[in-house]
């Protein structure tokens, strides 16, 4: 069995980041002689945390310069993509901009619990498929309670500055070493892939990745 890390560098309000792991999910499953571990790293979209919410083609729309009809577009084909791969992405166009930080935090606290992917899947669905406001810390703490994490343990979290070092790290980090867009994948922190790749490309990335690291 050949072994690889994977630092996923993402952010909740990014579709792609979903629609990417999804994508990897897929890759890994193509390859059973692989065994990889996953960690997650904040990443920031809306990185003001007194920001005003807005309605997310008119804010696409003015930060793209683009038509909103052409944002209205962009974001159907992404819905039929990840409906493809079983992904919960209809009340997409429904979604206010938010800022992600404190959900970030939630998914710091949820891998001390190895619960990292399944809160960051939680709170991907509750944004994508629910329109829900992920920062909202009710959002959040119903986030943790899906996953099997305990409501009142994230609300103590939620209450404190708590993991709020450690996604700061992550943040100064991946954009010191050059990251301004998400998804990004760190593998075996030597190898950057870029984007949601499809699944037979990532798969044979790493695949040659593993390769060259078991030689």
């Amino acid at each position: 069995m050949q072994q690889i890390k994977i630092d996923l560098v993402s952010d909740i309000a990014c579709p792609w980041c979903a629609i990417g792991f999804a994508r990897l999910e897929k890759a890994l499953k193509s390859l059973p002689d692989i065994n990889a571990t996953i960690e997650w790293h904040a990443f920031e979209l809306n990185p003001d945390k007194n920001m005003s919410k807005e309605p997310i083609l008119p804010a696409l729309s003015r930060k793209y310069g683009r038509p909103e009809a052409e944002m209205r577009a962009a974001q159907e084909n992404m819905i039929r993509i990840a409906t493809e791969l079983g992904l919960n992405f209809s009340k997409m166009q429904q979604r206010f901009t938010c800022n992600t930080f404190d959900a970030h935090r939630l998914v710091k606290w949820a891998d001390t619990q190895h619960k990292a992917t399944a809160m960051k899947q939680a709170l991907f669905n509750a944004y994508f498929g629910e329109a829900a406001d992920v920062s909202n810390h009710e959002v959040l703490m119903q986030c943790a309670q899906s996953t099997g994490l305990d409501k009142d343990a994230a609300a103590k979290v939620l209450a404190t500055n708590e993991y709020a070092d450690i996604v700061d790290a992550d943040i100064a980090k991946y954009q010191h070493a050059g990251i301004s867009s998400v998804p990004a994948f760190v593998i075996n922190n030597k190898y950057l892939i870029s984007g949601a790749q499809e699944p037979s490309q990532l798969a044979a990335a790493l695949q040659q990745i593993a390769g060259e690291a078991s030689a």
